[in-house]
């Protein structure tokens, strides 16, 4: 009996989640481009409760010198939570977890960009999640590959990403937090260059079966095409606007 309510407290009889939702239906998202005039690109972005903001810079020159490459350019991306974004305090010093998705999203992004046309540079990439609720990797390269297409960085793709979930035996797209917490709740990040369907990003945390697989990488597909149509749009969207000004 226990096992029975446990489900239907995260999926009811009508595969409806908790919040309503669909188990492919994502939350809801808003992306702005071009938000701080002082950075090369940058991006605002709204993913259900979590908000982001993301800055561009570069290319520029490296320093200390030594640690640039020769042959092409290197990505910076530091990911930091504010101390303000969960509901206890948390320390502004950067974890593990924080260094940790800072390594993988920046290897992500250098499969984007055309790195070798810039030798000898960096592009350094600044996210800063102000409000967490679940999603917040992906939520952050989500904003920054907006930023460096803001910025006018050269990209085979921009980066689409979205987290695909199983609870209570079902597969969901783009689990909250209430889900991510679900006891038997298995959390898989993916992210892709959405024309070629490229993985640049993949992680899981928990168990999910190899028959469960092909279904879970179809949700996902199609939940970073509809994150890379929202993406387009706030590009463009940044441009109708000015365009918009500079006739009147």
């Amino acid at each position: 009996m226990s096992k029975k309510k446990e489900v239907l407290e995260y999926v009811d009889k009508e595969g409806k989640r908790t919040d309503g939702r669909k188990a492919d239906e994502l939350r809801a998202i808003k992306i702005e481009a071009g938000v701080l005039p002082r950075a090369d690109g940058s991006a605002y972005l709204e993913w259900g409760q979590n908000k982001v903001l993301a800055a561009v810079y570069g290319p520029r020159e490296v320093i200390p010198k030594h640690h640039a490459n020769p042959y092409k350019a290197i990505v910076r991306y530091a990911y930091r939570m504010a101390s303000f974004s969960v509901p206890e305090r948390k320390n502004p010093r950067p974890g593990r977890r924080e260094l940790e998705i800072s390594k993988v999203s920046g290897e992500a992004l250098e499969k984007a960009i055309f790195l070798e046309r810039f030798p000898n540079t960096a592009i350094d990439v600044f996210v800063e999640v102000l409000d967490s609720n679940a999603g917040t990797r992906i939520a952050a390269l989500t904003a920054a590959s907006v930023a460096l297409a803001d910025a006018g960085i050269p990209m085979r793709d921009m980066v689409s990403g979205v987290a695909i979930g199983k609870i209570s035996g079902n597969l969901v797209l783009d689990l909250n937090k209430h889900e991510e917490d679900a006891p038997d709740a298995v959390d898989m990040p993916l992210a892709v260059l959405p024309n070629s369907e490229e993985i640049v990003l993949l992680q899981m945390d928990g168990l999910l079966k190899r028959s469960d697989w092909e279904n879970a990488f179809e949700l996902g597909m199609t939940g970073c095409k509809k994150v890379y149509e929202l993406q387009k749009a706030a590009l463009k969207k940044k441009y109708e606007i000015a365009n918009g000004d500079e006739q009147k």
